[in-house]
């Protein structure tokens, strides 16, 4: 396949100028095309955009100022580079061209070889610009079916999920009791298909969120108090854990008391298993201007430097001491749930020193 050669437009009122630039781009392979005055230009634009602009000042109908302006202010057409060929040399003249969007500029009279080598730099940055929006955009696509099928296969699973359920709950209340061995075996099952709906609720209000689809229902409550909550909803599994509510309150903010519960729950439980038996977890409950700070912390193993940035992305795992943090969607629930707040997350972390996952939420409606 034919590659084009790259299409530029000269835009000047000089007929000599226009001549002389257009002469010199067609020998070194440019297909030119020409516009004598601002207005002209822009025509020339919408109706087949250049890969390139070369663009005079001084014109009589719109001067280059304004031209570029238009261009850069049309979402079509703004992305085209311009270079700007004047006689005006002051540096308020430069600064005024780049502050309406000029890519470059190029003083009269000039040297064709610099303004080829200028040329040629401008049209490799945009090809690499376009050629990275394609990605991206096949990234994006990518992503949204990929997201469209987990959706899809997570709803389906939620009813076969059901029935497991209530099967392995009606063996478990059988009288008389089963044998031991078999009722083990039973609570073990339905255990982990508890797990798994909830991973499967996980994953769907994960893309309620992201997608701004889920339900926030803000009412004013007590963080400290919320906590409370969340701590003793998890003390039965903290297995030998200390679970320590460092604040007494009330520290009123405006939430979600259903979505905060879950976001401290999964806070809690991931540092519950980061931490040794015998260890402490501990939840701080602080003002701070016009937000509450909620931080979790834990004595664990901490999280090295290079995954702090990447640890509440969606299926990202940290690894540590053999065990996995979290099962890649809890932080990401955590994370979307409170910037759904306008609050923010985050943490804090030293290898040796144990791990702080904090949050904050508007104290005000």
């Amino acid at each position: 396949m034919t590659i084009p050669p790259p299409n530029i437009l000269v835009v000047d009122d000089t007929l000599a100028n226009l001549q002389l630039l257009v002469g010199m781009l067609k020998e070194r392979g440019y297909k030119p095309r020409v516009a004598s005055g601002g207005e002209l230009a822009l025509q020339a634009v919408r109706s087949e955009p250049p890969d390139l602009i070369l663009l005079d000042i001084n014109m009589p109908d719109m001067d280059g100022y304004q031209v570029c302006e238009a261009l850069k202010s049309d979402e079509k057409l703004k992305e085209i580079p311009v270079i700007f060929l004047s006689a005006l040399n002051e540096t308020s003249d430069k600064v005024k061209a780049f502050r309406a969007g000029g890519a470059d500029y190029i003083t009269k009279p000039f040297q064709f070889e610099e303004v080829d080598a200028r040329v040629r730099t401008h049209l490799e940055l945009r090809r690499q610009r376009l050629e990275l929006k394609e990605n991206n955009d096949r990234l994006r696509e990518l992503e949204r079916l990929r997201d469209n099928l987990t959706h899809m296969i997570v709803h389906d699973m939620r009813t076969p999920l059901t029935v497991i359920l209530g099967a392995i709950g009606l063996m478990l209340s059988e009288n008389p009791p089963q044998k031991e061995g078999a009722v083990k075996t039973q609570r073990l099952a339905h255990n982990s298909a508890l797990k798994l709906k909830e991973m499967t609720t996980q994953l769907l209000d994960i893309s309620r969120l992201e997608a701004g689809q889920m339900p926030v229902n803000r009412t004013e409550g007590d963080l400290v108090q919320a906590a409370r909550i969340a701590l003793d909803f998890v003390s039965p599994a903290a297995a030998g854990r200390n679970l320590l509510l460092t604040s007494t309150g009330p520290f009123p903010a405006v939430f979600d008391a259903e979505l905060i519960h879950r976001v401290l729950v999964n806070l809690v439980t991931n540092a519950v298993k980061f931490t040794h038996a015998g260890g402490e977890v501990k939840i701080s409950v602080t003002r701070e201007a016009s937000a509450v700070r909620v931080a979790v912390a834990d004595d664990g193993a901490g999280i090295p430097p290079e995954h702090h940035g990447k640890i509440f992305d969606k299926f990202s795992q940290v690894e540590g001491e053999n065990k996995k943090l979290g099962a890649g969607l809890g932080l990401t629930f955590c994370k979307l749930a409170v910037e759904a707040h306008g609050g923010r997350i985050g943490v804090e972390s030293e290898v040796g020193k144990g791990s702080t996952f904090w949050f904050t939420l508007p104290s005000e409606k």
